[in-house]
C-alpha cells in the first residue's frame, strides 16, 4: 500500500513488539554501539587465515578446529531416514575431506574447476563441498529433486568438470545427455556399483592417500557457484569467493548467536544457498555440532529431532513453520524442547502470526532474516536480545548499509544518469545495499551485463520493495514484479497475505493482481485452510469481509481455496505461477518448483 493509505503504519499497531531476555548474553550486545565500531577487517581478524597466507573456506570451517580443544567434538550429526544416528568429529572431518581433495587432485581437478553435487542430505555431499574448496575448486550444489532438464542446463552453464550423485539420478537425469556436456569429465556415484559412464566414489576414496595441502587460495578466488532462477530467462549463476566466509562467520554470531557447545539445525536443503552458507560453512566456522536430517518434512519427526538432538539454535523456513502451525499447538508440547534457546527464519518473509506462535510452541519468538542468493549471507535481521516487531525483517547487520530508493513506473529504483534518490521513513521503494560486504556475489557466470544492471548510484539493487520505519526497522512489501497496482494504489502482496493469515481458518495465502478493466488490477487471494474448516462460499465471504474490515478497498475482491499452493523448493509461494495459471499464460521456468505438495 502507499504511504498515504498506511498512515505511516509499520505493523506495530496490529502486533505489539516482543522483547524477551535471552537465556544467554547475546553475542551481539549493544546493536548501535556495535554498528558504530564494527569493520569487516575486524571480522576477518577473528578467522585464522591459511598458515602461509591467503584465505580458504575449508580451513576456517574444518582444519583450524581439528587439532585443538574442538578436535573430537562432533562437527556433523547425521540422522538417517531410519532415524539411525552417526557423527563425524572435526578431526575425522579433516581427514575425510583431505582424502576427498586428494582424490580430486588425482583426477586432475584443481583451482577454478567446478564440482557439482546432485545429492540429498548425505555425508558425501558435505565431504564433496569441503573437499572441493580445499583443492581451490568451485563448489556448485544442485537441488536433488531437479528433473533432467534443469540439471543438464546447470551442468552446461557451469562447465562442471565433476558431478557427484547417485547411480539412479545419473542414469535418469544425465547419462543420455553426456555427449552434450563435453566439460563433464568425471561422474562419481556414491553407490558401490557404478553404471556405465560413472565411477564408484567409495572405491576411489579407498584407494586415495589421506593427506593433502589446502590450496593457497586468496580471498578473491572463486569458491561457490549458486544458481538462482528469475521469473524469465535462463538460470543465473551467482559467483561467490572465499572472502564470503568472513560474512558467514560474522552473521552466524550476530544473527544465529552460535557459539561452541551449540547443537544447531538448519533445515534448508543443501542444494540451495542457505543450505551451503548456513547449513555447512557458517556453523562449522564456529565449532558447533550441526544436525543433518536425511528425511523430508514430518511434523512429529521434526519435533523429535529437536528434542532428541537437544537442538539449541534452529534455522528454518516460514513454509515449514506454517506446516507445523497447521499440525496444532498441542503437538510441540509432547516433546522436551527445553534446550531450544533461539529460533530463526529464512527463505521468505515471516508472517507476524508465526512470530507470535513461536512463543506458544517453543517458549521463544521466531526471528526473521532477509538476504538473497546474491548477497551470500544475512543482510537484515531481528537479533537475540533486541525488540522484535512482528512482520519486520529487522535492522541491517553491522557492516551493512541499507536504504530504500525512489522507484519508477515499473516498481524498480528510478535511475537517472546513474543517480538514485533515497526515501524517508515510511515511504515504499526498492531495498538497496551499499556494496562492500565480503559475501557479495562477484558476478553472474557468463553474463556481465546482467551483473552490472544490479548496481546503480553506488548501491546494489535487490529487486525487493520495502519501507523503513523511523527506528530503522525494514518491512518487506514484495518483489517489484509482484506488486499490485489497483486504482492508483500500489499493494504489497505480503501484507495482504499476512493479514489473511490472522484469520483462524487460514494457514497460508498467495496473493496476485488480476487484470480489471476499471481498477487496472484487483487483488485475488489463494488460501490454504487449517483442518476443520470447509472451503465453502460462506467462508469465502467471511474472509473477504475480514480483509475489507482491515484493508478497506485494497482487500482481496476474489478468494479461491487451494490446499496445495505452488512453492519453490526454498519455500516461497510462487505468485507468478498462480498468476500464470489464473490468466492462462505460459508457466515459464518451473525448474525450482517444489517437487511434492
Amino acid at each position: 500500500m502507499d504511504t498515504a493509505d498506511r498512515s505511516q503504519r509499520d505493523g506495530s499497531m496490529d502486533w505489539p513488539p516482543i522483547h524477551r531476555a535471552p537465556t544467554l548474553p547475546p553475542i551481539l550486545g549493544d546493536y548501535d554501539a556495535t554498528r558504530a565500531t564494527f569493520t569487516w577487517a575486524q571480522a576477518r581478524s577473528e578467522l585464522d587465515g591459511l598458515p602461509g597466507g591467503g584465505l580458504n573456506i575449508a580451513h576456517e570451517a574444518v582444519d583450524r578446529h581439528a587439532t585443538g580443544a574442538l578436535a573430537d567434538t562432533p562437527a556433523l550429526r547425521f540422522v538417517g531416514r531410519d532415524e539411525s544416528v552417526s557423527t563425524i568429529s572435526y578431526r575425522e572431518l579433516r581427514e575425510l575431506t583431505d582424502r576427498f581433495a586428494s582424490m580430486l587432485h588425482d583426477l586432475g581437478v584443481g583451482r577454478g574447476d567446478v564440482v557439482c553435487t546432485l545429492l540429498g542430505r548425505v555425508p558425501d555431499l558435505y565431504l564433496t563441498a569441503l573437499g572441493t574448496l580445499k583443492t581451490g575448486g568451485v563448489y556448485c550444489p544442485l537441488f536433488a529433486a531437479f528433473g533432467p532438464q534443469p540439471v543438464r542446463e546447470r551442468l552446461a552453464l557451469s562447465q562442471a568438470k565433476v558431478l557427484v550423485t547417485t547411480s539412479a539420478d545419473y542414469v535418469r537425469k544425465v547419462a543420455s545427455a553426456r555427449a552434450d556436456l563435453p566439460a563433464l569429465e568425471h561422474v562419481l556415484v556414491v553407490d558401490r556399483a557404478a553404471p556405465d559412464g560413472a565411477v564408484a566414489l567409495p572405491d576411489l576414496l579407498a584407494a586415495t592417500r589421506s593427506t593433502v595441502a589446502i590450496a593457497a587460495t586468496t580471498p578473491e578466488d572463486p569458491a561457490l557457484l549458486h544458481f538462482t532462477s528469475g521469473t524469465t530467462g535462463r538460470p543465473k549463476g551467482a559467483v561467490h569467493v572465499h572472502e564470503a566466509v568472513v560474512a558467514h562467520h560474522a552473521t552466524a554470531g550476530f544473527v544465529l548467536d552460535l557459539r561452541p557447545g551449540d547443537i544447531y539445525w538448519c533445515t534448508a536443503d543443501p542444494g540451495w544457498v542457505t543450505g551451503t552458507s548456513y547449513g555447512i560453512i557458517a556453523p562449522l566456522t564456529h565449532g558447533v555440532t550441526t544436525v543433518v536430517d536425511a528425511a523430508d518434512f514430518d511434523a512429529k519427526r521434526w519435533y523429535r529431532t529437536l528434542a532428541e538432538s537437544r537442538v539449541t539454535v534452529w534455522y528454518t523456513a516460514p513454509t515449514a513453520l506454517r506446516l507445523l502451525m497447521r499440525a496444532g499447538d498441542e503437538l510441540p508440547h509432547r516433546f522436551d524442547l527445553s534446550a531450544l534457546r533461539h529460533v530463526v527464519s529464512v527463505g521468505e518473509p515471516l508472517n507476524p502470526e508465526a512470530v507470535v506462535w513461536g512463543e506458544r510452541a517453543f517458549g521463544v519468538p521466531i526471528h526473521d532474516t532477509w538476504w538473497q542468493t546474491e548477497t551470500g549471507a544475512i543482510m537484515i535481521s531481528n537479533y537475540p536480545g533486541m525488540t522484535i516487531r512482528p512482520g519486520s525483517m529487522g535492522r541491517p547487520v553491522p557492516g551493512v548499509d541499507a536504504t530504500v530508493l525512489a522507484r519508477g513506473e515499473d516498481g524498480r529504483a528510478l535511475v537517472i544518469d546513474d543517480h538514485v534518490t533515497e526515501l524517508d521513513a515510511g515511504a515504499v521503494g526498492e531495498l538497496a545495499l551499499r556494496p562492500g560486504w565480503p559475501s557479495m556475489f562477484r558476478g553472474y557466470l557468463g553474463d556481465d551485463a546482467r551483473y552490472r544492471a544490479c548496481f546503480a548510484g553506488g548501491w546494489y539493487l535487490s529487486g525487493d520493495l520495502a519501507r523503513r520505519d523511523r527506528d530503522g526497522y525494514f518491512w518487506f512489501v514484495g518483489r517489484a514484479d509482484d506488486v499490485i497496482k489497483s486504482a492508483g494504489h500500489l499493494i504489497g502482496p505480503f501484507e495482504v497475505e499476512s493479514l489473511l493469515m490472522e484469520h483462524p481458518a487460514v494457514v497460508e495465502a498467495g496473493v496476485i493482481g488480476k487484470p480489471d478493466p476499471i481498477a487496472g488490477e484487483i487483488v485475488k487471494a489463494f488460501v490454504t485452510l487449517r483442518s476443520g474448516f470447509l472451503p465453502d462460499d460462506a467462508l469465502r465471504q467471511e474472509l473477504i469481509t475480514f480483509g475489507r474490515h482491515r484493508l478497506g478497498g485494497l482487500a482481496p475482491k476474489e478468494i479461491d481455496f487451494d490446499q496445495n499452493l505452488p512453492h519453490t523448493n526454498s519455500g516461497k509461494v510462487m505468485r507468478r505461477l498462480l498468476k500464470a495459471r489464473e490468466l492462462g499464460l505460459p508457466e515459464g521456468d518451473l525448474s525450482t518448483i517444489e517437487s511434492r505438495p
